[in-house]
């Protein structure tokens, strides 16, 4: 079935503008409340969000449906996605559910679901439920009515969960740090996890007004981090985005450490504490770099298409342990069942701490490959698949680079135009290779 609501991470759009408008979250909320009812007599579910003005729109439209449909809710108000899907499976709920447009500005919002287990729901699932949307309701009647109340410090819940994937052997005592959570769904609980931990904090990001979520700070803008890092003095700078399951990090002289280097650190700190690594998932964007220092430490590594959930889908395939992107998302399953930034950074901090070394010099063996992007403007119906200059050319470039670079060619999914990505170990060489590709593209 062709879903007609659901993308790769949920439903999301700019409120107002359909499906992100609360006459549609209300039957959304019935329809995933009656799907919740073919297995479950009385239902409950959690409703967790960002700090988006439209949340509490949306929150409310999403209650009221659960509750037309005789479904229980406990609401959490302001509270990280990763946080949603812990409480979700601490209080044995039917289905977690976070409002969040995620890195997105705050005229955009969304709705994601969590299962039981605390994981993204299947295709199958969202198939069943846009199924349902598209029958009439069926409303209870008011003796079976769904109740909804509050869930008492969940905010407190989730920071002793955080706390807990930290080792109890170590602290973060002597250790300065500024925590940036992007005036998000964090704003309260990151400061917190790290100074109940030890370490002197300072915050930026930490006072949402509804409409500046995400706005010049955060994951998505590491500058502000970067620059508060060398006012203060700190020793390392944690960047969240709006809904913290992304992290960025910055160390005392200012340089930004971004996904791929920090799954590659969580990974060699397992590896010397004598723990199996079997292998590691990135994605179609992970640094050549990464991958090259991997295999050279004798792991394996993957690559998914871009986003979570298929880091998710291979490590689940694989049974294997960590993933992640270079945008931050990072997933350690033996820690969280979902990707969680805050759960990230004290995977990191911890191999600091216990290593007795910078976060530099624990990277030292990978030197990211610079990246060169070329944009070619496609033609209307131009096939740039079946274009037989572009595959030889790409493949000649492909063996020049042998171990030491890559090429990926790929559609842009918004616009008409072929992205043509090489990288190399020095900046001109990529450049010059990636051109050479864009040719053939550009004289098809």
């Amino acid at each position: 079935m062709t879903r007609q609501y659901f993308g790769t991470d949920g439903i999301r759009g700019t409120v107002g503008q359909a499906p992100i408008t609360p006459d549609f979250v209300l039957r959304l909320a019935h329809a995933v409340g009656r799907v919740l009812k073919r297995k479950e007599a009385r239902p409950t579910v959690l409703i967790g969000k960002d700090t988006r003005i439209s949340g509490y729109m949306l929150e409310s439209a999403m209650e009221s449906g659960f509750n037309s449909a005789g479904v229980d809710v406990l609401l959490l108000g302001p509270l990280p996605t990763p946080g949603v899907a812990y409480l979700t499976r601490a209080q044995r709920a039917s289905l977690g559910v976070v409002i969040s447009a995620s890195h997105n500005a705050y005229p955009d919002n969304g709705i994601k679901f969590f299962s039981a287990q605390g994981t993204k729901l299947s295709d199958e699932w969202e198939a069943e439920v846009e199924a349902a949307l598209a029958e009439p309701p069926v409303w209870v009647d008011s003796a079976g009515l769904g109740r909804a109340r509050r869930l008492s410090d969940a905010a407190g819940r989730y920071i002793e969960f955080c706390k807990s994937t930290f080792p109890t052997d170590l602290s973060l005592r002597g250790m300065r740090l500024v925590v940036d959570a992007a005036h998000g769904a964090a704003y309260q609980v990151a400061p917190n996890i790290f100074h109940e931990l030890g370490a002197d904090v300072a915050s930026i990001g930490v006072r949402p007004d509804g409409l500046n979520i995400n706005k010049g700070v955060g994951a998505t803008h590491p500058g502000a981090l970067m620059a508060e890092v060398r006012a203060q003095g700190a020793d390392y700078g944690i960047a969240l985005d709006g809904d913290a399951d992304r992290l960025q990090m910055v160390d005392a002289s200012g340089r930004l450490f971004n996904g791929d280097e920090l799954l590659y650190l969580m990974a060699m700190d397992r590896v010397a504490r004598g723990m199996p690594v079997e292998g590691v998932v990135g994605t179609l964007m992970t640094n050549k770099a990464v991958e090259v220092a991997l295999r050279n430490a004798g792991i394996d590594f993957v690559r998914a298409k871009v986003g979570d959930r298929y880091v998710l889908e291979e490590l689940d395939r694989r049974g294997w342990l960590l993933g992640g992107e270079g945008s931050g998302h990072l997933l350690a399953l033996d820690r969280h069942t979902t990707g969680d930034g805050l759960v990230s950074a004290l995977q990191v901090l911890q191999a600091i701490v216990r290593r007795g070394r910078s976060m530099a010099e624990l990277l030292a063996e990978v030197q990211l490959f610079p990246q060169s992007l070329v944009n070619v403007r496609l033609a209307p119906g131009q096939d740039w698949k079946a274009n037989p200059a572009l595959a030889e050319e790409s493949a000649r470039v492909e063996t020049e680079l042998g171990d030491q670079g890559r090429v990926l060619i790929r559609a842009s999914g918004t616009e008409p135009l072929l992205r043509v990505m090489v990288e190399a170990p020095e900046e001109a060489r990529a450049q010059a290779l990636a051109s050479r590709i864009a040719a053939t593209v550009a004289v098809a």
